[in-house]
C-alpha cells in the first residue's frame, strides 16, 4: 500500500520554480487521497494567474512515478490562493494586495494597461477592483463602457458605503462616476487627496485578491497621498520606448524607492513596444524607438515583464468601451495576459521574500 507519508515524501523533492522552496515545505500540497494504484491530490499556487502551473504539475507527476513505480493513476488538482502580507489591516482589510500602476507622463497608456490587466488577472480566476486616482482626468469609465452608471449608496454597520461599480467582473470606483462626464473637476490638490482617502475608505470593497490603482502622471498630491493611506504592495511602471517617456518614467520609479516611501518595483511594462498593422501581423514598426523600457528596467534591476505592442485593436476597445481582453481570442490579448502571469509571479515572490511595505507617516 502508498502511505500519504510516501507521497509527501516524493512531492518534497518539486520546488516551486519562483520561491525556491520544495511544495510541502511551503504547504502547498492538499487533500491526498490514495486507492490503491490511484492517488488525487491539489496543489494549491499562490496565484490563479500562475505562469509555471503545468510545469509544477508535470514534475509533481514525474516526482511521484519515480520514486512509488509506473503504473500509477495520478490526479492533480491545480488550484490557488492568493497571497498576502496584510493582515489585520485597519483600511481595506478584505483587499489582499495594493498595486499602484505608475507612469511618468501622460499619453503612454497607463490606463489601458490598467484596465486590459485588471481582466487578464479576472479571466485567470482572481477577484479584482480598480480605482480610478486620476481625479482630473478619469479614463476607466469610458475604457469600461460605464461613462452613464453611478454608484449606488447603501448603510452598512452604521456607516453610509459607496458600493463599486461593476463592469465585466471587475469592481471599480472614479470621480468620473460622481461628476457629470462633460465638467471638469477644478480643485486643489487637498480636495483631490481627500477624494482618494474617500475612494479607500468609503467604499464597501468587500474581498478583492488585486486593487489595482491607476494613477495620474508624474509625481504629485495623489501619490503622496495613496502611500500615506494605505501600505501599497508593490507598483508597475508604465512607459513606452520614447526617450522623453522612459526619462519621465525613471521619475516615478526613483520616487517609490525612496527610502521614506520604498514600495517595491514589481514590474516595468513597455507599452507600444512596436506597431503591428492588422494586414501584416508578422511586421513590427518601432515607432518610438525600440528597447527603451528594457533598457531602463535593466538599468533599475527591475523586472520587464510585458512588451505591449501598438495595434489598432487595443485603442478600439478603449474608445468603445470593451478593452481588448474582452476577445481572448484576439492573439494581442496574449500579450496583456503574459503580462498579467509576470506580474502575479513578481508579487507572489515580493510576498514570499519582503516584509509588508510600511505607511509613510506624516511628518
Amino acid at each position: 500500500m502508498i502511505t500519504k507519508e510516501q507521497v509527501l515524501q516524493a512531492l518534497s523533492k518539486v520546488e516551486e520554480p519562483d520561491l525556491k522552496k520544495d511544495l510541502v515545505t511551503l504547504n502547498m500540497i492538499k487533500d491526498i487521497e490514495i486507492n490503491c494504484n490511484k492517488i488525487t491530490f491539489t496543489v494549491v499556487l499562490t496565484t490563479p494567474a500562475c505562469p509555471l502551473k503545468e510545469v509544477i504539475k508535470n514534475r509533481c507527476i514525474e516526482a511521484l512515478t519515480t520514486d512509488l513505480g509506473e503504473g500509477l493513476d495520478i490526479n492533480v488538482n491545480m488550484t490557488a490562493e492568493v497571497t498576502s502580507i496584510r493582515n489585520s489591516a485597519p483600511v481595506l482589510p478584505g483587499v489582499k494586495n495594493i498595486i499602484a500602476i505608475s507612469s511618468g507622463k501622460g499619453g503612454v497608456g497607463k490606463s489601458t494597461v490598467t484596465a486590459n490587466l485588471a481582466l487578464a488577472l479576472k479571466q485567470s480566476g482572481a477577484k479584482v477592483g480598480i480605482i480610478d486616482a486620476d481625479i482630473f482626468g478619469p479614463s476607466i469609465p469610458m475604457m469600461f463602457g460605464a461613462e452613464d452608471v453611478q454608484p449606488l449608496i447603501a448603510p452598512k454597520d452604521g456607516k453610509n458605503m459607496i458600493h463599486p461599480v461593476i463592469q465585466f467582473g471587475i469592481k471599480m470606483i472614479s470621480i468620473g462616476f460622481l461628476t457629470p462626464s462633460d465638467n471638469a473637476v477644478v480643485w486643489r490638490g487637498p480636495m483631490a487627496s481627500q477624494a482618494l482617502r474617500q475612494f479607500f475608505g468609503d467604499v464597501d470593497w468587500g474581498e478583492l485578491d488585486y486593487l489595482l490603482i491607476d494613477l495620474p502622471p508624474g509625481t504629485s498630491d495623489i501619490h503622496l497621498s495613496l502611500v500615506q493611506t494605505v501600505p501599497v504592495t508593490g507598483a508597475v511602471i508604465v512607459t513606452t520606448p520614447q526617450k522623453v517617456a522612459v526619462a519621465d518614467a525613471t521619475k516615478g520609479l526613483s520616487m517609490f524607492r525612496q527610502p521614506q516611501i520604498n514600495v517595491p518595483i514589481l514590474g516595468v511594462v513597455e507599452n507600444m513596444a512596436y506597431f503591428t498593422p492588422k494586414e501584416l501581423p508578422d511586421n513590427k514598426y518601432y515607432i518610438f524607438g525600440k528597447d527603451g523600457g528594457e533598457e531602463m528596467a535593466k538599468k533599475f534591476d527591475a523586472p520587464l515583464i510585458g512588451k505591449i505592442p501598438l495595434v489598432q485593436g487595443i485603442r478600439e476597445g478603449g474608445d468603445e468601451g470593451r478593452p481588448l481582453m474582452m476577445d481572448e481570442q484576439n492573439p494581442t490579448s496574449i500579450a496583456f495576459k503574459e503580462t498579467a502571469e509576470r506580474l502575479a509571479q513578481q508579487l507572489a515572490i515580493r510576498n514570499a521574500n519582503a516584509p509588508q511595505t510600511e505607511r509613510v507617516q506624516v511628518s
